[in-house]
């Protein structure tokens, strides 16, 4: 194998760097002045961002057009509602959650999410479970 074929098959290796649209960086900059820790990547057709703010993990969620589809923050197991807990020991007994955070759309709704089994189970601000996702971590 030739030097620049090698190359090649290096560049080609490494993980693609996510190219996100100026209007994403942008909303994002002015909504969240002083985050560290900035980390862009794709989700599906919009950018997600995590990042750190005020010592508190965070990620937001925009579209190409940089309007801001969702924020969310960890949280700890202990601060979701008591419905949450409740629902999963009900339908996953055995199971432990292993994560948890809250999202606030736009609009100010507010949802929890609970990491179990490698799910994302979706719960209302009272805790009425809405729906389960495939953990994509």
């Amino acid at each position: 194998m030739t030097i620049s074929m090698i190359s090649v098959a290096m560049a080609s290796a490494q993980k693609e760097k996510t190219v996100v649209p100026a209007p994403a960086k942008t909303a994002f900059e002015k909504a969240f002045p002083g985050s560290s820790k900035v980390k862009w990547g794709k989700e599906k057709t919009d950018y997600e961002v995590e990042f750190i703010l005020n010592g508190e993990k965070m990620s937001a969620l925009y579209d190409g057009n940089g309007v801001l589809k969702e924020t969310e923050e960890d949280i700890k197991i202990t601060a979701l509602p008591i419905a949450v807990t409740e629902y999963i020991k009900q339908h996953y007994a055995k199971a432990g959650i292993k994560e948890a955070a809250k999202i606030t759309k736009p609009g100010g709704e507010i949802n929890y999410e609970a990491e179990v089994n490698k799910m994302d189970l979706i719960f209302d601000v009272n805790g009425k479970f809405i729906h389960e996702l495939k953990d994509a971590n």
